[in-house]
């Protein structure tokens, strides 16, 4: 009965090739003003929007941080790429939402409910990650990079000048790495509702996810060791609570089956 209801709902919403395609573009052109109007106000922002951004340094130097440019269009290149940046970070949950919309009408119900927790937990789960690089790697990071500054045996004195483009590089890929690698119980459940992998697999591989979990630290983090271990051990505590969440949506669809055939008889 729920699988023919289901149907009945995705017969119900089915429309000619052209009409998705007319509604794919008009809810892409709705993306891209959604990004232009965030980008407008995240550019009129830019520079305090910069200066969160180099906070972590400034607490890392404890006596100010110094930014040169060495291009005179490097200062305003900078500022589109923080505007473009936090545009995209203000825009996301409206490009999100119109996907989603073209996409939910081609599932079925159950479908449906079933993917909403892993959209709602996206976002909560890259804030986190992207909080943990801003507040606990950042500081604790360039604080290892700035305490090889020192004034030579010789007088020459070594002093660290990052440039306004390559530390705003640094900054945001960390963000990203982080609260991406962050996202790793959303992949796992979805691969796991895929019928790619089981719980079983999971838990036999957990040695492997390990050691993957320090691997990946180690290449998306700066050389020091709290930085990779600052990632690691969220990833892998991640992963068990990937285990978990998979263990109850196997208790709760084990429930909904039986009632089902219950129901049925």
């Amino acid at each position: 009965m729920n699988a023919e209801a289901d149907r009945a709902d995705i017969d119900a919403s089915k429309a000619p090739l052209l009409d998705h395609l007319i509604e794919l573009r008009t809810r892409l052109l709705r993306c891209v003003v959604y990004f232009v109007i965030a980008f407008g106000i995240a550019f009129s922002q830019a520079g305090p929007i910069f200066d969160f951004l180099v906070q972590p340094l400034v607490d890392a130097s404890g006596n100010g941080a110094r930014l040169i440019y060495t291009k005179l269009y490097e200062a305003f290149f900078t500022e589109i790429r923080v505007a473009a940046f936090a545009g995209f970070c203000m825009a996301f949950p409206f490009i999100a939402n119109e996907l989603w919309r073209f996409v939910a009408p081609g599932l079925y119900k159950r479908e449906q409910k079933a993917l909403l927790p892993f959209l709602l937990a996206t976002p909560v789960l890259f804030t986190a990650g992207a909080s943990l690089a801003y507040y606990g790697v950042m500081p604790a990071a360039f604080r290892f990079f700035l305490a090889f500054q020192s004034m030579g045996g010789d007088g020459v004195t070594r002093e660290a000048l990052p440039a306004m483009g390559e530390y705003l590089d640094l900054v945001t890929s960390l963000i990203l790495a982080f609260g991406v690698a962050f996202l790793l119980p959303v992949l796992l459940m979805l691969l796991e509702r895929a019928g790619i992998i089981t719980r079983a697999n999971l838990i036999a591989g957990r040695r492997y996810a390990i050691v993957a979990a320090f691997i990946v630290a180690a290449v998306l983090t700066p050389p020091d060791l709290w930085s990779q271990v600052a990632l690691a051990v969220p990833l892998v505590l991640l992963y068990e609570l990937s285990i978990i969440g998979i263990w109850l949506t196997e208790k709760r669809r084990a429930k909904a089956d039986a009632a089902a055939t219950v129901a049925a008889d």
